[in-house]
């Protein structure tokens, strides 16, 4: 069902794809839209447990989406590096392929947000209290990933 990587040579290993995952910052999470259109929006998220995790508003485009169709994409840059002699960057893309889910079971919340508030704010106190008292107001979804590739990007 999964497309092979047409330069193969940059593909980048499981274990590569994750280490971008873990790392990331912000993605872009791919979802069927309204009238068919897909709908890409950028977010925060957290990697743990072959998963991917990411909060939100509790409705909205991006819940009606999931909603509708549960099968979604996410992808991640990496920061690159830039050459020294020329303009160009290298940098690792990943794309994660899936179901995504909105987590009902409270604890299960609370522990996403712990996980996303100590990627985010390691430092910041209260933190705990916070997730508390927005966490029936919070969305939290869960993207099962089926499908996973990488690739090391140079630019020229």
């Amino acid at each position: 069902m999964w497309r092979e990587m047409r330069r193969k040579g940059q593909q980048l290993t499981h274990e590569e794809s994750e280490e971008v995952l873990a790392q990331g910052r912000r993605g872009v999470l791919a979802v069927l839209g309204d009238g068919g259109y897909p709908y890409a929006l950028p977010l925060n998220y957290v990697y743990a447990d072959g998963r991917l995790r990411f909060h939100g508003a509790v409705e909205g485009h991006k819940l009606d989406a999931i909603t509708s169709c549960d099968r979604c994409s996410f992808c991640v840059l990496s920061d690159g590096q830039a050459s020294d002699e020329h303009w160009w960057l290298t940098f690792r893309s990943v794309i994660a392929f899936g179901r995504i889910r909105l987590v009902d079971d409270p604890d299960a919340k609370r522990a996403a947000l712990w996980e996303l508030a100590s990627k985010y704010f390691p430092t910041l106190e209260g933190e705990r209290e916070h997730i508390e008292r927005s966490l029936a107001r919070t969305a939290v979804l869960e993207l099962e990933i089926e499908h996973l590739t990488g690739k090391l990007v140079k630019e020229r």
